[in-house]
């Protein structure tokens, strides 16, 4: 009986021991904090910052800058979906035509460098002439086979439809002023103008 006692007590001392131990060796368990809610103010920063950006792109999108035939084109070729300008330059003398298949006025812009070709359906104001100063507004489009086929009998054109955009007027501007012509738009013309002249003075020192 007393050795059965004995025997009892020193399995209920080793129980103790080992639930000692097994609390000891058992890592405390660390409670990682929630993140905090973003504040109502944080959400009225994202939301103002957002709507920023979406009228900054919108109008970046509206903006219509006068720019020459040369200019046009390089910034039509670098990114097609900035299509819309305000196109200033020299209506080229003898271009000025109406095709018979259409309804649309056509004549040729140039800044001495570069020719396009422009259409426009409506009346050309009276202070549109042929060699003068014109602005026009609309968009840069690729040539379509109907305008390739619809020839101009005026060779003139010929350099302006050898490219592969034409020029969709929406509006023709025009200034009582006949020498009209936006500021930025004169001096490419005017710098253009000394390119070619300083070009055909070398040309005839090397001939000389």
């Amino acid at each position: 009986m007393a050795t059965r006692l004995a025997a009892l007590r020193l399995r209920s001392h080793l129980l103790r021991n080992c639930s000692t131990l097994s609390t000891l060796r058992s890592p405390p368990s660390i409670s990682h904090p929630a993140p905090p809610p973003i504040s109502t103010t944080h959400h009225y920063i994202i939301c103002v910052a957002g709507f920023v950006v979406l009228v900054l792109n919108n109008f970046q999108d509206q903006l219509v800058f006068y720019v020459t035939p040369t200019d046009a084109l390089e910034k039509y070729t670098k990114n097609p979906s900035k299509t819309k300008f305000r196109l200033g330059g020299l209506v080229l003398e003898g271009s000025v035509v109406q095709p018979s298949s259409s309804k649309e006025m056509e004549f040729v812009i140039t800044d001495l460098i570069t020719d396009i070709l422009v259409r426009y359906e409506g009346s050309l104001p009276d202070l549109f002439r042929e060699g003068h100063s014109v602005v026009v507004e609309g968009f840069v489009k690729p040539f379509t086979e109907e305008i390739k086929r619809d020839v101009s009998t005026r060779g003139v054109s010929s350099k302006a439809r050898s490219g592969d955009c034409y020029f969709s007027a929406t509006e023709v501007l025009a200034k009582h002023d006949e020498k009209y012509m936006p500021q930025e738009v004169a001096a490419a013309i005017e710098k253009n103008k000394k390119m070619i002249e300083d070009g055909l003075e070398g040309a005839k020192e090397s001939v000389a």
